[in-house]
């Protein structure tokens, strides 16, 4: 099988932007609703560049060119995106313009910044990439689907690099909308936030590679630990070797209760770790998931804040599983080994 590496990746969340000092000095959220906190968009960008662009295309491009700039890759072989919402600030804007303008003068530039794959366009333009270009807009796996389309092409050397991207934004209107639907809950330590994550993998290993990704999976239905010894065995590793799982319990009761009952069950004796009480819950936080396991991979430790039911640390830092779900049906599995 080939080997596949995260050569860099990045992140603008609730956290610190373009920064790793949450492992250390975490930033703590008591609010329900917490944008992401913005870098200064004019030490990337002039003025009339972004103008006219939604925050969300401001922090993918950020983002995308910092790891673009990490891992020296400066046009990918292909662009991928995978995103819950799209640009929701634009469409609110171009709707609430057709409703007070009758459907008459409408600024076109709301309505083109508004379909979901303006932003894997936006990056490629930026780019200069005129290769590969998709979007993947499937609820709370988007991302993962994303993920395991680049990693495929990369497996099958369609392609030799790839940038991957998560991005959701999430206005004060949606937040209502989410949490009357039950997508978001009151938590002792949840909340609901946005995400923009950008990784650039690639199928050769550079000396500033984080870890490797040993394999993406997605599943449907309930026989979950079938899905997960299969998964497990055509990514080469076993149960035993895993140091550690991250898991996507955010804080929301009704969420957790089903990490609760199925965790002890599929990794009995494993350190659980939780990521969502640090970047919040949105369509696309499970990128933030692996940015968070891709880190302590790369910097062989787990911040205490990150355990969970007082688990100790583990003592190897070789193999870290991710485990994801979106709703009681869907499943995901993401596997990285240190390097």
């Amino acid at each position: 099988m080939k080997e596949i590496y995260v050569l860099a990746i990045q992140q603008i969340s609730a956290q610190q932007p373009l920064s790793a000092g949450w492992m250390d000095q975490p930033v703590s959220r008591t609010e329900s609703y917490a944008r992401a906190a913005d870098p200064d968009f004019r030490q990337y960008f002039e003025p009339g560049v972004t103008r006219r662009m939604g925050k969300i295309l401001k922090r993918a491009l950020v983002t995308s060119q910092q790891v673009m700039d990490a891992s020296g890759v400066s046009c990918p072989d292909a662009v991928i995106t995978g995103t819950g919402l799209g640009c929701v600030e634009n469409t609110e804007l171009f709707l609430t313009a057709m409703l007070q303008e009758g459907e008459g003068l409408l600024k076109p530039t709301h309505f083109m910044q508004s379909t979901h794959n303006t932003v894997g366009a936006q990056i490629a333009i930026h780019a200069h990439c005129h290769s590969y270009n998709t979007t993947y807009a499937h609820g709370g796996i988007s991302f993962e689907i994303a993920l395991l389309d680049a990693f495929m092409q990369l497996q099958h050397g369609r392609i030799r690099t790839a940038l991957v991207g998560a991005h959701d934004e999430l206005t004060p209107d949606y937040f209502v909308i989410l949490k009357r639907s039950g997508y978001l809950q009151e938590g002792a330590d949840g909340f609901g936030s946005e995400t923009s994550v950008a990784m650039m993998l690639g199928d050769r290993q550079q000396t500033n590679a984080l870890c490797r990704l040993r394999g993406v999976e997605t599943c449907y239905g309930d026989d979950v630990r079938h899905a997960l010894e299969h998964f497990l065995n055509a990514s080469g590793c076993r149960m035993e070797d895993i140091d550690a799982v991250m898991t996507g319990a955010n804080g929301f009761p009704d969420h957790d209760a089903l990490y609760d009952e199925i965790c002890p069950c599929l990794f009995a004796g494993k350190p659980l770790l939780r990521y969502k009480h640090l970047f919040g819950e949105s369509y696309t936080a499970s990128a933030l998931g692996m940015y968070a396991a891709a880190m302590c991979l790369h910097h062989r430790r787990i911040p205490a804040h990150m355990l969970q039911h007082q688990m100790s640390e583990p003592s190897t830092y070789e193999h870290m599983l991710l485990y994801h779900r979106f709703g009681r049906k869907h499943h995901t599995f993401i596997l990285l080994s240190g390097l």
